[in-house]
């Protein structure tokens, strides 16, 4: 089951970026209404978004151009991807490596996380992964970071027990920002038993155009994976 999706080329996200070329506004008129889903009502059973069964569902927040999404969809197609991303160039990338690999098990949500979570029924999700999102450094800027008290309890509510949140940055501070929201959550765990269980990327690792950016400019990246008590 799928949305009938917003109305062409409209969006709850930022329209930031490069002029869109022919084609990727042609996706984004006829390809997101297919899998754009509808966060306006209360969504029962997210795997019934796929046209064919899926055991399970997982969430990417933030994809960005959809290296990962798509990579991780097509490795695992008996698993549901939804993914959300506010940034209408970076849908427009997706669609297109969705186009091109035939992908079914992706659903995409065309702005920020919030409305989507709040749509999902409680305990449905087996993993979220949240890859590089943005770091806001500066310090009055910090009460926008997507990792926070309040968004983890949220994450919780639909996220099953013994589900991965998983998180990479090239940021230090934001690094130690999460931990330490963490640490002090009633509902997450830090899973790591050693120093390269953060220092390396998860098996089967796809790796974003921002990560080639961060490294191309000498910053190190941090894999770090919690999870749901």
């Amino acid at each position: 089951m799928t949305s009938a999706g917003p109305q062409p080329r409209t969006f709850h996200g930022r329209r930031k970026g490069k002029a869109l070329r022919p084609g990727q506004a042609r996706l984004l008129d006829t390809l997101l209404p297919q899998l754009a889903i509808d966060v306006a009502r209360p969504l029962a059973d997210p795997k019934l978004l796929f046209p064919r069964p899926v055991r399970a569902v997982r969430l990417e927040i933030g994809f960005g151009g959809g290296e990962h999404l798509v990579a991780e969809a097509a490795r695992h197609p008996g698993l549901g991807f939804l993914g959300c991303e506010p940034f209408v160039n970076g849908l427009a990338k997706t669609l297109h490596l969705i186009e091109a690999s035939g992908l079914a098990n992706v659903r995409l949500h065309p702005g920020e996380v919030g409305p989507l979570i709040d749509a999902l029924p409680q305990a449905c999700l087996c993993e979220v992964d949240l890859l590089y999102p943005d770091p806001w450094p500066k310090r009055r800027q910090r009460k926008r970071r997507l990792v926070s008290d309040a968004m983890l309890g949220r994450l919780a509510r639909v996220m099953e027990p013994g589900a991965e949140l998983r998180f990479a940055t090239d940021i230090d501070d934001y690094a130690g920002w999460t931990l330490a929201r963490i640490l002090r959550s009633p509902d997450f765990e830090w899973a790591a038993q050693r120093a390269s269980d953060w220092l390396l990327p998860w098996p089967g690792w796809t790796g974003t155009r921002y990560e080639a950016k961060a490294k191309g400019e000498g910053r190190a990246a941090v894999y770090l994976t919690f999870r749901r008590r």
